[in-house]
């Protein structure tokens, strides 16, 4: 095939970015996706013997970076268009996110282990409300700040020539 626009081989468009909601949408999949990745390897850390103080805090912290690591990767392919560059910044930025992330989440968990009245859903509820916290910090924030999309350049206006007389 043949094209008849010589540009038309050089530049491909971009595909256009989800809109907000659709971007809720998506962050929503995936992070439920990777929430029960987070949440299996915490339940199976335990499981293994992590369920008494320190080494449940250690097994959130390993569950944590799991499940949030894959998100990361997700959610740059699939829902901020800004996360289809690449760059130090970006990776910097990620890195940060995280960092504080992740010790709210830790933080989080602990806290609620110890404020939570004993019951078999102890574990669960502290997970829910560290794991939710940590969520909402995480979609502003990859969404205004890591994987923040550049603003639309300025189209300018062409004048229309003067006609000669």
């Amino acid at each position: 095939m043949v094209a008849t626009n010589p540009q038309a081989s050089v530049t491909a468009e971009k595909p256009a970015a989800p809109g907000l909601l659709g971007q809720l949408i998506r962050f929503a999949v995936i992070g439920g996706c990777c929430a029960l990745l987070d949440f299996g390897t915490y339940q199976g850390l335990r499981a293994l013997g992590m369920s008494a103080s320190p080494w449940v805090d250690v097994a959130r912290a390993i569950s944590f970076i799991i499940g949030t690591t894959t998100a990361y990767f997700l959610n740059r392919k699939f829902t901020f268009a800004g996360g289809r560059k690449t760059g130090a910044a970006q990776i910097g930025s990620f890195v940060a996110l995280y960092t504080v992330t992740f010790f709210v989440a830790v933080s989080v968990n602990g806290l609620m282990l110890s404020l939570l009245p004993e019951s078999t859903w102890k574990s669960t509820l502290g997970w829910v409300v560290s794991q939710a916290t940590a969520t909402v910090i995480n979609f502003v924030m990859l969404k205004w700040v890591v994987f923040r999309e550049p603003a639309p350049e300025k189209t300018p206006v062409l004048e229309k020539p003067l006609e000669e007389n």
